[in-house]
């Protein structure tokens, strides 16, 4: 799984006007009546209004310069709420590392931010199906002069990676022999950029989509992105799926999501919503691709 899928914690920032946070948005039933229904669902029907948890990070979810909530997950969040009844999506924005913990805090009702399935995530919260796949890649200086192309370069070439905070790519490092050393972390990709503008490092290791989106920010500035690569870690290939969070108390409002998510993708209506923001065929998911497969350790 990848880059913009973090684990790190710090102090909850609330958006502005644009993007406020609305207490009446989350909800206080108990656990056993959210199971049984009438709970964030209908609480959120009810009020026509859904709160969403997201990290900030484009092209997942961001708010735009004119302070809208904007993204591939918050924009799949309005097409899908609106089938739900559910006109209006509110934002908290959190780091990446403090969004499950903000959803079962009720701070907000849904993870809308690109977060990569993982068995380690699926013990603490409910994931819906994935919206996206993605595969690795490395943004390095133009002519790629390590011959970075793949997940064991980095290690055998004794090149220093940069990663962000919590992501799953320092984990990828490590599993194949980059020294700990040599392992840069940063908390966001503006400042890994940095990090790598000023020769601290060989290579960013994100996924494609975060890549291709951090270098049309800084075009002509002699940096490029790799072709995308699939690291395979102790046999197995390490797909990243992305998809919305809900608490787990919440089946009534997860299984409502799934059903309207395989609406959009049975109806070919999914890429046309996600692809604004550098999504393309290669990144929809398969049939096989569940959030069940990909919880499983």
């Amino acid at each position: 799984m990848t880059s913009s899928r973090r684990d790190f914690l710090r102090s909850a920032v609330l958006l502005s006007a644009a993007v406020p946070l609305a207490a009446a948005g989350c909800s206080t039933t108990d656990p056993e009546e959210e199971k049984a229904g009438g709970g964030t669902l209908e609480k959120a029907k009810s009020a026509g209004t859904i709160t969403v948890g997201f990290a900030n990070e484009p092209p997942y979810g961001y708010t735009d310069q004119s302070g809208k909530l904007t993204g591939e997950a918050p924009e799949l969040a309005r097409v899908i709420f609106k089938k739900l009844g559910i006109n209006e999506v509110k934002g908290v924005q959190v780091d990446f590392g403090g969004l499950i913990g903000g959803l079962n805090a009720k701070r907000f009702d849904a993870i809308a931010a690109g977060m990569f399935i993982t068995p380690e995530r699926c013990a603490s919260a409910a994931f819906a199906n994935p919206e996206y796949v993605a595969k690795s890649a490395f943004m390095v200086k133009e002519g790629n002069p390590k011959g970075l192309n793949g997940a064991q370069d980095p290690a055998e070439k004794g090149a220093k990676v940069g990663v962000l905070t919590g992501a799953v790519e320092a984990g990828y490092a490590e599993s194949t022999g980059v020294e700990k050393g040599d392992i840069k972390t940063y908390a966001d990709q503006a400042s890994a950029y940095e990090g790598l503008k000023a020769g601290r490092i060989d290579c960013i290791w994100l996924t494609r989509i975060s890549l291709a989106d951090l270098q049309s920010k800084h075009e002509g500035e002699g940096f490029e992105v790799t072709e995308p690569f699939t690291p395979v870690i102790d046999g197995k290939e390490q797909f990243g799926a992305g998809a919305f969070a809900f608490r787990k108390a919440d089946a009534d409002l997860l299984k409502a999501w799934n059903d309207e998510l395989a609406k959009l993708k049975q109806a070919n209506q999914l890429l046309p919503i996600l692809k604004p923001f550098g999504f393309s065929q290669a990144e929809m998911p398969g049939p096989e691709d569940t959030a069940a497969k990909f919880c499983q350790a």
